[in-house]
């Protein structure tokens, strides 16, 4: 198992806790995404313990890459956020398991252990909000909405990505902070598995995003 989090004294706590637990070795750590990356491929793990929020490669850009890459590896996520927001992406860029951080020792043993067997798993509370979510999705509902990978929000930013805004100015646009529309473009990349700008323009004016003519791609 990889623990992937940047702050160390977590990581050093994390492993700690599960030292003396039998069947589950902990054979690496990683500060941020791109690291759990290379790390997972290079050690081989079956599962990985992994924080959405992380500098570089995010959590969720992290989870997609290893879905690409290693897709017999488990990923379960042990976060901060407990929002929808943060589930639905997790769970849709490729997570078998979420879980909030401050969960017990015995429910992250009993999450690691299903995830390691193709099963899925939610933490306490974010189990019942999942089912509702998916209870009240009428049939064809969300499929008739274009991309419904996407949130809401994530829809509102790719318009304006295909209709050629840059960062700066999509965060002016909607009153947010840049690092937040950072964090939106990089989950947007994940979901519709594009490697950039470019590539997720494409696939908006695919669906009748943007204008006709080609935008001016910005940074992530």
């Amino acid at each position: 198992m990889l623990i992937a989090d940047d702050h160390p004294m977590f990581r050093y706590g994390l492993r700690a806790a599960l030292a003396d637990v039998d069947g589950l070795v902990v054979v690496g750590e990683a500060a941020d995404g791109r690291a759990a990356v290379e790390l997972a491929a290079d050690l081989g793990v079956d599962v990985v313990l992994l924080d959405l929020d992380m500098p570089g490669m995010n959590g969720v850009e992290a989870i997609g890459e290893l879905r690409r890459r290693l897709p017999e590896v488990a990923v379960l996520v042990l976060t901060m956020f407990d929002n929808d927001e943060s589930l639905f992406t997790a769970m849709r860029a490729g997570a078998r398991g979420y879980l909030v951080k401050g969960a017990e020792q015995e429910h992250i043993v009993r999450a690691v252990r299903t995830v390691d067997l193709g099963e899925v798993i939610f933490g306490a509370g974010v189990a019942e909000r999942a089912l509702a979510y998916f209870a009240a999705a009428p049939a064809g509902g969300r499929a008739a909405r274009p991309l419904p990978e996407l949130t809401d929000r994530e829809v509102e930013v790719l318009r304006l990505v295909a209709d050629g805004l840059n960062n700066a100015e999509i965060a002016r646009r909607l009153v947010l902070s840049e690092k937040t529309v950072r964090n939106h473009v990089s989950s947007i990349f994940a979901k519709l598995r594009v490697d950039d700008r470019g590539q997720a323009i494409v696939r908006a004016r695919r669906v009748g995003f943007g204008s006709a003519e080609p935008g001016r791609p910005g940074a992530v």
